[in-house]
């Protein structure tokens, strides 16, 4: 294990109660992209420090499409992040995937809209490869930890990402079955792109809680159910976070060197402000020599 183990939780504002967490604090952070999504809640758990961030904001106010992922994932890391987790709650799109059940995803499918997905929009260019857009090792931990805490867990399995925050008619969420994914949710991307720009490693647990509305026989999915299903697994989820934390993986393990080849503005053509803001991000990366293309 690393000596310096810091893990970010994107997710429900009530994660954070752990059994074990000491020295819990509220944590403020700006980033060049604005604010955060809320206050970070930072703990310790052992030897592993938990940064906590409600994706929708405490009380739900923030709704998928305006969620400033670029700057959730930018705080995470600039506070310490050396892994990133998602939990998010996803409609089944699989008879095998019940309600309840939990799903480790490992690809995704993006059909977001208007969001910004990319910390390189001004000043430096950067193409990251994204083919294998999760942390294996982390997603395995991730996928025994899970099992632990008492639930059915998927291991694998693809997201469909919609812009919401309507949920799908029943020919889309017929058409996203025929295309073999396992889940459909409204939050997952841009922030796995960002994380893997940020050079986080990042695993996403998915909370299956509806059939969605392709179901022949299962009404078509509302609020009511989903919160209902929520509310049932929130505390699975917060033994697996916790039992996560006690069996992190290394980061050097767990990283991709997601810039080491990417950036492709010539280092002498990289604004004084990219530099300045990117180095925040990553550190020297944008300092690196390359050859004018």
């Amino acid at each position: 294990m690393s000596a310096r183990r810091v893990l970010g939780v994107i997710g429900g504002s009530g994660l954070y109660e752990i059994d074990g967490l000491t020295d819990v604090a509220d944590v403020t952070h700006e980033t060049p992209f604005g604010s955060p999504s809320d206050v970070i809640v930072r703990g310790q758990l052992g030897d592993v420090t938990l940064l906590f961030l409600p994706r929708h904001g405490r009380g739900h106010t923030i709704a998928p499409h305006r969620i400033n992922a670029r700057a959730n994932v930018w705080a995470l890391k600039e506070l310490g992040a050396t892994h990133l987790i998602s939990v998010s709650a996803v409609g089944s799109m699989r008879e095998e995937i019940a309600p309840g059940d939990f799903v480790v995803v490992d690809q995704f499918i993006d059909l977001t809209k208007g969001r910004a997905a990319t910390f390189f929009d001004e000043g430096v260019v950067a193409h990251v490869a994204f083919s294998d857009p999760v942390s294996a090792s982390l997603s395995e931990a991730l996928a025994v930890a899970s099992e632990a805490s008492g639930v059915r867990v998927h291991r694998g399995g693809t997201y469909v990402c919609i812009e919401g925050p309507q949920f799908s008619t029943r020919a889309e969420s017929l058409l996203y079955r025929s295309w073999g994914v396992s889940v459909v949710g409204m939050t997952a991307l841009p922030e796995a792109k960002l994380a893997r720009e940020a050079e986080l490693p990042y695993a996403l647990l998915a909370l299956a809680t509806d059939y969605d509305c392709w179901h022949d026989t299962q009404p078509a999915v509302d609020v009511a159910s989903v919160l209902a299903v929520v509310q049932r697994n929130v505390a699975a989820a917060r033994r697996a976070v916790g039992a996560l934390a006690r069996a992190l993986p290394d980061r050097e393990r767990a990283a991709v060197p997601a810039l080491a080849s990417a950036i492709i503005t010539p280092a002498e053509r990289i604004s004084e402000n990219a530099r300045l803001r990117l180095d925040r991000l990553v550190g020297p990366t944008t300092r690196r020599e390359r050859e004018p293309s």
